[in-house]
């Protein structure tokens, strides 16, 4: 079965940190360009980060640059976001999903209509 399980979200003071893990079975994970997006209450989904299946090229959204990072470890079929600097803004639930065109107009504008897969969310909340 087909599995992008998200984890490592929780409860943090502005200006902490968390680290999201997306692990995926099921499929072929190198295959796949891998994003993070969020949702927070009363808002539209909004693409975070992104690293391409091909090269590994990382975007992220204006809102994260300089405090998120996103790594992908294909041995471990797991993507990572390091999540510095957190504010009450970032709170939201978190998603991964898959892409499998790997088209870098995916990442650039963070196309949440091309996922294949999507993961169950994890619950980020940064208190003030």
């Amino acid at each position: 079965d087909v599995q992008l399980q998200a984890s490592g979200g929780g409860l943090v003071q502005a200006g902490g940190s968390l680290r999201l893990s997306c692990a995926a079975s099921g499929f072929t994970f190198d295959d796949y360009t891998i994003g993070w997006f969020r949702q927070a209450p009363g808002k539209e989904r909004e693409g975070v980060s992104c690293i391409n299946r091909s090269d590994g090229s990382t975007y992220y959204s204006d809102s994260v640059k300089g405090r998120f990072t996103i790594s992908r470890d294909n041995a471990k079929n797991t993507v990572y976001l390091q999540m510095n600097s957190l504010k009450p803004e970032d709170t939201a639930v978190y998603y991964c999903g898959a892409e499998p065109f790997g088209s870098s107009e995916f990442c650039e504008e963070f196309r949440y209509y091309e996922i294949k897969y999507w993961g169950e969310g994890t619950q980020v909340t940064v208190s003030s």
